[in-house]
């Protein structure tokens, strides 16, 4: 049976405040505990889970937008908060920038009242011990989930550790780190080893997360000083990575691979859709009950897919261009149509054209679909489905990562070859397989197997190439060439599709292509420090640079 997230009578006191000077405390004032039954102890505990909820596809407006291979044209005027992100023109402001770091700041309001509350709570006959661990371990987990969220995307941030911390002081990224870890290594010891229902924190999701964790610490994260000193034509230096933590993120990688409870599917298709829900590759999951249900609904179908049977209509979000059709290099890759859908057959018959000169090419993986094999799309495109956070191939291409970094690109060929295997099912042996295997590689690998998945700005940062992608790749895309600039050119450029191109919806491509390369700036490497949910300052200090 799904859980459901109770958490809107607590939210309300789970806001991060910066009222003083004062930094983090970990000190509970209050000696006493509210939780008498285990009731309570769930609903204070899955009070983290509801602004989680809400930002299931704010991710992709936030991340993907800010790289090559997404545009945002949510509202009509490019002035509002997708379409800035799109053409990298993030602010403060920004509600996508406001939302996630609110959000995320309110769980971990909610996680650090559940840590206190639940963690004094008396044992009773209606609530145990074991109990206790429990949902203090969960609320560990998240709250640890949730600062490695936010040390990716904002840099510094302060850490807020109880519900009388009212902190605004930045925190080194070390610090925030050392967190991090602390909180997944303490959950660990509480969590069960893994769960069927993938929306549940366990052992394998937090060794998932601190594999992560550790590689990207490895990396040598960029500290506000280092980001001040980039420009908008070279990458940071990458340095050295530190050989122990990736060593470490071999070690918690291993540890779900040995747990031999998650395994790539068969098929990639049966990956996604609600009825193929916490399937044995899913590792970690964002529940979902829909719209009107649970927080906000799981909006990554409605935004990567609006509108259904109407191709012409601007998505509120889809991919940059006509190359993401084609970017596999080979036919048989079974990833292809499922991340780049060209075409949708609808139960009736009805059939979008999501190509040239129609429309553009759509994320295909939460197009709710008939489980018939046929892979038709439903009429209705229904909010509900569970956002998938970590998967099993994450896990493999962690680990090769790491080896590769260390020198040790044999260990982590077969890992790479592993993922190849199942895209190319029956044709492996005839242009799937790889014989050796580089950093380039697994760069590929993971925009192959992740493609909208939230993964890839994420990735460009930790790799320390997102500059050199986007003013590499933009320039070569069909739809920055001239002839896209306006509609009147476009129409005169194609004579032959003149009467049925959209000219209107390639122009404004066209426009947010030339703003990503124009606007690039180093700044792009984190988001600004934004302002509250009522759009007042935070008094965090002090900005990003170049915001």
């Amino acid at each position: 049976m799904k859980q459901k997230f109770l958490f809107a009578s607590i939210l309300a006191s789970a806001f991060l405040s910066c009222a003083d000077e004062n930094g983090p405390s970990d000190n509970n004032t209050d000696n006493g505990s509210s939780v008498t039954s285990l009731s309570e102890a769930k609903a204070l505990a899955n009070a983290v889970y509801g602004p989680l909820q809400t930002l299931s596809s704010s991710y992709s407006f936030l991340l993907d937008s800010s790289t090559e291979t997404t545009i945002s044209f949510e509202e009509v005027d490019d002035s509002k908060d997708g379409p800035q992100v799109s053409i990298f023109e993030t602010t403060p402001s920004n509600w996508y920038a406001i939302k996630v770091f609110n959000r995320l700041y309110k769980s971990i309001g909610a996680a650090n009242r559940a840590i206190e509350e639940i963690g004094s709570a008396t044992v009773s006959s209606d609530l145990s011990q074991s109990d206790i661990d429990l949902y203090v371990a969960r609320s560990k987990f998240i709250r640890g989930y949730n600062y490695f969220k936010l040390v990716q995307i904002y840099g510094e941030v302060p850490l807020v550790l109880s519900t009388d911390s009212r902190a605004k002081t930045r925190a080194s990224i070390d610090d925030v780190y050392e967190q991090i870890v602390k909180d997944l290594s303490e959950a660990i010891v509480k969590l069960p080893e893994y769960d069927a229902i993938k929306s549940n924190p366990t052992q394998a999701a937090a060794n998932t997360i601190l594999a992560k964790v550790y590689l990207t610490w490895a990396q040598k994260p960029l500290s506000l000083e280092d980001i001040a000193q980039l420009t908008d034509i070279q990458d940071p230096v990458k340095g050295i990575s530190d050989s122990e933590k990736l060593r470490l993120s071999i070690e918690y990688a291993d540890k779900v691979i040995d747990l031999n409870k998650y395994r790539l599917l068969d098929n990639f298709n049966d990956i996604w859709g609600v009825v193929n829900e916490n399937n044995d590759e899913v590792i970690f999951s964002i529940h979902h009950e829909g719209d009107g249900i649970d927080a906000q609904g799981n909006h990554q179908t409605h935004c990567g897919f609006t509108w259904p049977k109407s191709p012409r209509t601007d998505p509120h979000i889809s991919y940059s261009d006509i190359r993401f059709e084609t970017r596999f290099p080979h036919a048989y890759d079974s990833r292809k149509a499922y991340s780049y859908a060209t075409h949708i057959e609808y139960t009736d018959g009805v059939v979008d054209t999501l190509t040239w000169p129609i429309s553009i090419v759509r994320p295909g993986k939460w197009i709710h679909r008939i489980n018939d094999g046929s892979h038709r799309a439903v009429d209705e495109q229904p909010n509900s489905i569970d956002h998938i956070d970590y998967r099993y191939p994450e896990v493999l291409l962690l680990k090769a990562e790491a080896l590769l970094l260390l020198d040790r690109a044999s260990e982590a060929l077969p890992l790479i070859n592993e993922i190849r295997k199942r895209a190319y099912g029956g044709h492996y042996e005839h242009g799937g397989r790889l014989s050796a295997v580089n950093l380039q590689d697994l760069y590929n690998e993971w925009d192959y197997e992740f493609a909208f998945e939230q993964k890839h700005w994420l990735n460009l940062v930790r790799w320390k190439t997102l500059l050199s992608q986007i003013k590499q790749s933009v320039p070569t895309f069909e739809y920055y060439k001239t002839e896209y600039q306006s509609a009147e050119s476009i129409k005169q450029a194609f004579p032959e599709v003149a009467h049925t191109v959209n000219a209107a919806f390639y122009a404004r491509v066209h426009k947010h292509l030339r703003a990503k390369y124009n606007n690039l700036n180093g700044r792009q490497y984190r988001f600004p420090i934004p302002l509250s949910e009522d759009f007042t300052a935070l008094g965090i200090i002090p900005q990003n640079p170049g915001y």
